[in-house]
């Protein structure tokens, strides 16, 4: 990290937040003005889950200019495997009090538990199964659109049509995921209740690392040699295959990686917001995600945790305030940044720095 001070900076940030936060809110009393409360840990912790998923968007598009825009697909995914994880563990304590099937499938009718429910109850098995199936369906769909060498914009489409896809599926009452109410009514974990303020810092303290060792992954890939050859892939495709690469499995290892990356994401957040439903499959948010990395800049990983976070927090802002205005303004948003940032807000600083320097150098030469 020596050499790269914006993310040791990141890290250093990081690492302070996840430290500090806990004891503001079980340390700090209540009464006291520095005290942060249940909601608001909650609400950091949901934007670190976001930030995580905007990383793993930035290492495909701004390291490899893969365009998904069906990123939360995955997302989603992981967040359902950690659901299904969650559910199993209500038994007797739902409404209808049966010990092997969720609510919802007593309520229609279900008379055993599906066979891709089996082994949801156990943990570490569920938490492969977080990393496993946004990992296997990124493999098999990249594997497909890349050895058929769809890039582009035409790749966006499919990414985009593929979460649709998913959206659509996971409505239907007879896939066995809660249909369009999704999983949700979630009881402990590990046995330990979800509503203590202990296990609500836990699961804050388990996002800031894994987000920090995402982060820190990524940042090792892209400065590998595997991480060159990539960006030799997003400015030239056709020059890297025609020197001998494996285009193909470059993307497909990266995209695959990525997904797993908002797999994780997607487990993280599940527990902390206390639902998974159909609509975290919505294009729309994938192209939310999109716009964050935009923001803060893509092809620097800690751009996109700043556009995540920055964002969100204008999003929950305004979404309290000015409810009808939000989307206007994360399209507004968008329009200024490809217009006049093209390097989003973390880009702006190098420039900034370089004209400053340009200023010093031309005073020092007056002066002389």
């Amino acid at each position: 990290m020596r050499n790269d001070l914006p993310s040791g900076l990141f890290l250093t940030v990081l690492a302070i937040v996840t430290v500090l936060v806990p004891i503001l809110h079980l340390v700090v009393p209540e009464g006291n003005v520095l005290h942060l409360s249940s909601y608001s840990v909650t609400l950091i912790g949901k934007y670190m889950c976001y930030a995580l998923l905007a990383v793993a968007v930035d290492l495909i598009w701004g390291y490899c200019g893969i365009l998904s825009l069906g990123h939360t697909a995955f997302f989603a995914l992981g967040g359902y495997a950690m659901g299904m994880y969650l559910m199993r563990q209500i038994g007797t304590r739902g409404v209808y009090a049966d010990p092997v099937l969720p609510d919802f499938m007593v309520f229609l009718n279900w008379k055993e538990l599906p066979w891709f429910w089996q082994g949801m109850d156990q943990f570490w098995f569920a938490m492969i199964m977080v990393v496993f199936i946004p990992g296997l369906l990124a493999y098999v769909f990249g594997w497909l659109a890349f050895r058929s060498r769809v890039t582009g914009v035409y790749l966006s489409i499919i990414t985009q049509a593929l979460t649709y896809a998913l959206l659509l599926a996971f409505f239907r009452n007879e896939m066995g995921f809660g249909g369009n109410n999704g999983l949700t009514d979630f009881k402990d974990l590990l046995g330990m209740d979800l509503k203590q303020p202990g296990v609500r810092i836990a699961l804050f303290v388990a996002t800031g690392v894994c987000l920090g060792f995402g982060y820190f992954a990524c940042r090792y890939v892209v400065r590998s040699r595997f991480g060159r050859v990539v960006q030799a892939i997003r400015d030239a495709e056709s020059r890297a295959r025609f020197i001998g690469y494996r285009v193909e499995n470059y993307k497909l290892w990266l995209f695959t990686f990525s997904a797993m990356l908002a797999g994780l994401a997607g487990a993280l957040y599940v527990p902390q917001v206390g639902i998974i439903n159909p609509g975290e499959f919505a294009p729309i948010n994938s192209i939310e995600v999109v716009i964050w990395v935009a923001v803060g800049g893509r092809g620097t990983l800690y751009g996109a945790v700043v556009g995540a976070v920055l964002v969100n927090y204008a999003k929950t802002v305004l979404t309290d305030a000015l409810p009808d205005v939000w989307l206007y303004a994360l399209g507004a948003l968008f329009v200024v940044v490809t217009l006049f940032l093209p390097k989003g807000i973390v880009g702006v600083l190098p420039d900034l720095k370089a004209k400053i320097d340009t200023l010093r150098l031309q005073r020092a030469r007056r002066a002389r």
